[in-house]
């Protein structure tokens, strides 16, 4: 995939009614340049699928298909193609996922394991007030944020969140207790809603992460991408209102990757995990 083929994600992500923007797109390109992959058919290009290399883990997204070319096999083929060893890299041990209940099928049958479901969250930010310890992230504390997000996690996500904080710094927030980070949360803008997420945070500091992001958005209509087991989470969005969209399967072939789940709050949206 190339800056050319920018018009083909937009349009695709379209047809399917997804958030994504022309920022994120340029995001997978930049992230991972020799990742991200276009499907002809025909002598016209019709499907697209990125990935993006963690270290050990690999994530794969943005599976899209033109609703003209579809049951030919064009999602299959680019995921062998992205899928290949000498393109995801030899040190992968882990390739992610967040599939649809349509795309799941197609993940099975190349060897991809159901791991745990998330709900999206939908609806209109309320009001909230103002939560003890939640400041705006800084340039200074990035270094501990991105090993935070390590530990909680058990991937190395820094070249990510890295480019999340220069995109949006603004968004970008912080807990601090007695002089320990216990959480971060960010969001960004996409076509349809504000996507809030990742939220990586201690058990215990999540609610206050989450209700920050949801006081700086009140009005507007917003995305929350939540792991079903996470009850505290779910609980943080059912009762400021928002209710469920659509569910995802998390997914993974290989190594089962090391992660927290009671510290995932809220994803970064299934482009990333």
């Amino acid at each position: 995939m190339r800056l050319a083929d920018l018009q083909l994600g937009l349009r695709l992500t379209r047809q399917a009614g997804w958030n994504q923007t022309e920022s994120d797109w340029l995001r997978f390109m930049d992230l991972q340049p020799q990742g991200c992959f276009v499907a002809e058919l025909d002598g016209a290009s019709v499907g697209t699928t990125t990935t993006c290399v963690f270290g050990a883990v690999a994530w794969v997204a943005m599976v899209l298909v033109d609703v003209n070319a579809r049951r030919k096999g064009v999602a299959t083929a680019l995921l062998n193609h992205a899928l290949d060893p000498d393109k995801s890299g030899q040190e992968v041990k882990t390739i992610r996922l967040d599939a649809t209940a349509a795309g799941q099928p197609v993940y099975e049958k190349l060897g991809f394991t159901p791991e745990y479901q998330l709900a999206r969250y939908e609806g209109i930010a309320p009001q909230t007030g103002p939560q003890p310890h939640v400041t705006p992230a800084t340039t200074s504390l990035f270094t501990e944020i991105v090993a935070f997000d390590h530990r909680m996690t058990g991937t190395h996500r820094g070249k990510l969140l890295t480019r999340l904080f220069k995109e949006s710094p603004q968004a970008m927030h912080v807990l601090y207790q007695e002089g320990q980070l216990e959480g971060f949360i960010t969001s960004r803008r996409g076509a349809n809603a504000i996507q809030i997420g990742p939220c990586i945070a201690t058990p215990h500091t999540g609610t206050a992460l989450l209700s920050d992001a949801l006081g700086r958005y009140a009005g507007q209509l917003v995305f929350i991408d939540i792991p079903c087991d996470n009850a505290h989470a779910v609980r943080v969005a059912e009762t400021n209102g928002l209710r469920v969209q659509r569910y995802f399967t998390r997914m993974y072939r290989g190594d089962r990757a090391g992660h927290r789940l009671e510290a995932l709050w809220a994803s970064s949206g299934p482009e990333k995990g």
